[in-house]
């Protein structure tokens, strides 16, 4: 399948065992139901070594989510195979360059921590994250929020905290999920560094943000959480 194949406007061409008659979950026409997940990192592993990182700004720019999710995996299977620093730099760098196309939550979710989260980990480049984290628009705040899954699960939690914090309060309920989401998984990490955040903080907390964050806990400290008995 030639990179012409993979940008068909066409959505049925290129996933055809995932339609059906009626709208899914993640539709953005009526028949679209969404992918499996092994089938994405099939994909995405068929076409790693096919397509050239600048061949991807044709996929990602398209106008349909599902190829664009799919450049995006292309994307992060390159950057965990790359082993120079040149061409993983040159990688973030295309990917903040193409920023603008990823503009729905699953695209953030399934690239930005494995792209950004390492580069600015491993080259303890936190400036990153911290300016996305001011702008105007949600998709780079939860982008910088997000990204910060890759400290997590390395059990450092500061820039987290740091960036949650900065939009805390943000209107959309997206970030709240994204907020929720990863002080959670900071607890699963660290129970006590979860239990002692929310204590300083969860009184300002909107309620999905607390919800997610306490999803894990016992269910006699969820409840003084919820009910407000800490």
């Amino acid at each position: 399948m030639a990179l012409a194949d993979l940008a068909l406007p066409e959505k049925a061409a290129f996933f055809p065992r995932f339609f059906k008659a009626g709208k899914g979950e993640y539709a953005e026409g009526d028949q679209f139901i969404g992918v499996t997940v092994p089938d994405q990192r099939k994909v995405a592993k068929e076409f790693r070594d096919k397509i050239s990182v600048e061949e991807l700004s044709e996929v990602l720019s398209s106008e349909i989510h599902e190829h664009r999710h799919c450049a995006l995996l292309i994307l992060v299977a390159k950057f965990e195979k790359s082993k120079g620093s040149g061409e993983k730099e040159a990688m973030v760098s295309f990917y903040l360059q193409h920023r603008k196309h990823i503009n729905n939550w699953d695209l953030v979710d399934n690239s930005c921590y494995k792209i950004l989260g390492r580069h600015c980990f491993d080259k303890e480049d936190h400036h990153i994250l911290e300016d996305l984290a001011t702008e105007d628009d949600l998709w780079s705040k939860r982008m910088a929020v997000v990204s910060t899954m890759h400290y997590v699960k390395r059990g450092e939690f500061d820039l987290m905290k740091k960036l949650v914090l900065k939009n805390l309060n943000h209107p959309h309920d997206l970030m709240h999920k994204a907020n929720g989401w990863l002080l959670r998984e900071m607890g699963g990490k660290n129970e006590a560094e979860l239990l002692d955040f929310l204590k300083k903080h969860y009184r300002k907390m909107p309620r999905t943000t607390l919800r997610y964050a306490i999803e894990k806990l016992d269910e006699s400290i969820r409840q003084d959480f919820l009910k407000g008995r800490i």
